[in-house]
């Protein structure tokens, strides 16, 4: 593994220091809105919400040291739409993942992905487990699926397809969940939002992998440069944006590619209205036909002066 190359950049970046390296990987924020609900003991929501902060925080997921510093940042936002009966809820869940873009205090999304079928059995002081090899309930699950999903993509943005290790993690775990029978694991082609199709589309098919490649080259190639090397930056964060429309052109509209625009559009739209005409003529045609529903956004790019 390349981890000690991984973030030799940023840690640059930050002031050196003798702290104590720790293993934990992550620094996610849960946040749980239990309002459409209508149920009235909010203690749980408040247990709940500290299980899964500590479940995801609180271990180590790789076996590399991380400084309080580096560790990754999210959020994990969870609705509750419904509590059926006693212990039973109901839930839709967004995930997002930030990072540090190199020489600046910019946070760069690089993963937002909302998972709308969820349900979950929790009982008060509940303990999480998580076993790799074997499906133990639909919470730790969820749970460590997405903590593998944001090691995979934060690893892939500073090495060329370096979070292998990590989706072939949540692949498992989606092989394992799959005998539950549970909404999400299993193949429903009319379902294309599930936690299946993405770890299928990002690990498994051959299509989407020119996505894993424009995480690297849109953050380590271009967003990590845009202050030393702006027009190596604006060249490779085009490069990144043809391969996206490269995998959309063999399959349009796959949960990868729309995962990837959904993190990326505003930011894209903000950093290259100082990129050259001819930079940005080519994103907007491609970005109109991989995400026409931000096309006003991406046509007012054209009207920006460099």
């Amino acid at each position: 593994m390349f981890k000690p190359m991984r973030r030799i950049g940023l840690l640059l970046f930050f002031l050196l220091n003798f702290a104590t390296l720790q293993a934990q990987e992550l620094n996610f924020s849960v946040i749980i809105n239990s309002d459409r609900s209508r149920f009235q003991n909010t203690d749980i929501f408040n247990q709940m919400k500290n299980n899964f902060q500590q479940f995801l925080n609180g271990r180590s997921w790789t076996d590399d040291e991380f400084r309080p510093e580096e560790r990754i940042k999210g959020n994990l936002l969870i609705t509750i739409n419904d509590v059926p009966q006693i212990g039973v809820y109901n839930a839709t869940v967004q995930i997002q993942v930030v990072r540090p873009v190199y020489g600046t205090n910019y946070e760069s999304l690089v993963f937002n992905f909302a998972d709308r079928n969820w349900t979950f059995e929790y009982l008060e002081s509940q303990p999480l487990e998580f076993n790799r090899v074997s499906f133990l309930n639909n919470i730790s699950s969820l749970l460590a699926f997405y903590a593998n999903i944001a090691l995979g993509i934060d690893y892939d943005t500073f090495s060329s397809r370096g979070g292998n290790p990590y989706f072939e993690v949540a692949n498992d775990i989606v092989n394992n969940a799959q005998q539950s029978g549970r909404p999400g694991w299993v193949q429903n082609p009319n379902d294309r939002r599930s936690r299946y199709w993405l770890i299928n589309d990002i690990f498994i098919s051959p299509i989407y992998a020119p996505i894993r490649d424009a995480y690297y080259l849109y953050h380590r190639q271009g967003m990590d440069l845009i202050q030393s090397d702006p027009e190596t930056a604006y060249k490779n964060i085009l490069e990144a944006i043809r391969l996206v429309g490269e995998a959309n052109k063999l399959q349009p509209n796959g949960i990868f590619t729309i995962s990837f625009m959904d993190a990326k559009s505003e930011e894209i739209s903000q950093i290259l209205k100082n990129a050259p005409f001819e930079i940005k003529d080519e994103a907007v045609k491609i970005l109109l036909e991989v995400d026409p529903n931000n096309a006003k956004k991406y046509n007012d790019l054209l009207k920006s002066l460099p």
